[in-house]
């Protein structure tokens, strides 16, 4: 019986583009998760690194509330646990940190428990937790994810992205809740725009099973949510530019923001003219901002 595990999870960004509540794909940013058993029955919490915000609280812990599924779902008593956390995603900026917290709870109880739930298991637990499943999907599986649910089942699609794929993350000093951002988007959408975003998701999806970067930077484009969204976002449509103009193959949210993204061939050599790019076109509307290349992370949630 194992007594302490540790498991590193990736951050996400979801949507990407046309593929709302659909779309997501995992980088090498990590939070860790260390669960250990203790003698008694208390439950024991310690959060380590920068992003610790809202995770102070055992009861409102969403690494602890998951754990306590897996648990409850083996018939085991949950107790006598010390959870260590290293927080590296940045909460409430588009980056997974609410669904890295989840899958992180998820696996690590469950690799303590002698991994008796295989991942659609835990993928299930994870997307009733979360609401959704674009962000847990690849934080468990790594790699790009597409997802629907069909007759309460979740159905994922993965793939590894182009190999050349990487992004540039410009996280801003300011928060953006996911519940604020799906209040502004409007309750019915135009049937021009519908066709719009089924194509460019259509698309998508060839373009990550064929490694065609060329057919990723032409499908990235969406009619139903970021729009709405950059009016909650100061500056985001000067930052994207600017990335567009220093060659970035596409450029958007990342989920539901604030964060910005631009996806890059690392080949280009560009991806340091578009950092500076964003950094400045953030720091002329007065927005401090951590500008950030990340790489693509095809393992998802892991031993460490």
């Amino acid at each position: 019986m194992l007594q302490e595990v540790k498991i590193r999870v990736p951050a996400t960004t979801a949507n990407m583009g046309a593929g709302f509540d659909t779309f997501g794909m995992a980088f090498d940013m990590y939070n860790t998760v260390e669960l250990r058993r203790l003698p008694g029955r208390a439950i024991r919490l310690e959060n380590m690194g920068e992003h610790t915000k809202s995770m102070g609280q055992i009861k409102d812990n969403l690494t602890v509330k998951a754990a306590r599924r897996v648990f409850e779902a083996l018939g085991e008593p949950f107790g006598g646990l010390e959870f260590k956390m290293h927080n590296v995603i940045p909460v409430s900026r588009g980056l997974g940190s609410s669904s890295s917290a989840i899958i992180g709870g998820l696996v690590a109880a469950n690799r303590l428990l002698g991994d008796k739930l295989d991942k659609q298991q835990l993928l299930e637990m994870a997307v009733d937790l979360e609401g959704h499943s674009d962000n847990v999907a690849p934080a468990l599986f790594g790699g790009f994810v597409s997802s629907c649910q069909r007759d309460g089942k979740t159905v994922v699609l993965r793939l590894d992205p182009p190999a050349d794929l990487a992004a540039v993350v410009a996280i801003p000093d300011f928060y953006l809740s996911t519940s604020k951002a799906r209040k502004i988007l409007p309750t019915e959408v135009s049937r021009e725009d519908a066709i719009h975003n089924i194509q460019c998701a259509s698309m998508m999806v060839g373009a990550m099973a064929t490694g065609n970067l060329e057919l990723f930077a032409a499908a990235f484009d969406d009619r139903l949510h970021q729009e709405q969204r950059y009016k909650l976002i100061r500056g985001a449509k000067r930052v994207l530019r600017a990335a567009k103009n220093a060659g970035a193959l596409a450029a958007g949210l990342s989920g539901a923001g604030p964060t910005l993204i631009a996806f890059v061939d690392v080949r280009d050599n560009k991806a340091e003219a578009i950092k500076q790019a964003m950094q400045r076109a953030w720091g002329s509307v007065g927005v401090q901002a951590k500008v950030m290349l990340l790489r693509q992370d095809n393992c998802g949630a892991v031993d460490c």
